[in-house]
């Protein structure tokens, strides 16, 4: 094969593997809104319920009790809590990457920096202070005291 039809054909791999990595996207968050959707609170008594007695009727005297089934029960847990945070490191790592190449594309929309002002030309100084004249406040006689009368007025 020449190297064109090799880049070629890459690149269209590439292209299938970045759609069907959207569709998977797509449609795990589908099940995840489903799966968290049809949980209601009957269902998860029911689910409890069935499951305390599928413990209990195959309690097997020595080999699981109660406290092996609630450590079985918790491993499951773990397990299902990490994956799930895997799940979100990866999606918030891909979309660190979108915001980088977001912030690429708009340094280079924006072009390069205007040049700094010559050194002859000064920026406007705002408010200028010829045309603004300070105002103070007009100040207040000190408390007199108690021995000194009034000034007269």
């Amino acid at each position: 094969m020449k190297f064109g039809a090799l880049q070629r054909r890459v690149k269209r791999c590439e292209q299938v593997m970045a759609v069907r990595l959207g569709e998977t996207q797509d449609h795990w968050n589908v099940l995840s809104q489903v799966w968290r959707q049809g949980w209601s609170p009957l269902r998860i008594v029911v689910v409890g319920l069935a499951g305390g007695f599928i413990a209990g009727k195959l309690e097997v005297p020595g080999k699981v009790n109660g406290a092996r089934w609630l450590q079985m029960v918790g491993s499951v847990s773990s397990l299902f809590a990490s994956a799930q945070a895997a799940f979100a490191s990866v999606v918030a790592a891909q979309a660190a990457e979108t915001a980088d190449d977001a912030a690429d594309q708009v340094d280079e929309a924006a072009g390069p920096p205007p040049p700094p002002p010559h050194d002859r030309q000064r920026a406007p100084r705002w408010p200028r202070p010829s045309r603004m004249s300070p105002v103070r406040p007009k100040r207040r006689p000190s408390c007199p005291n108690v021995d000194e009368p009034y000034p007269p007025r």
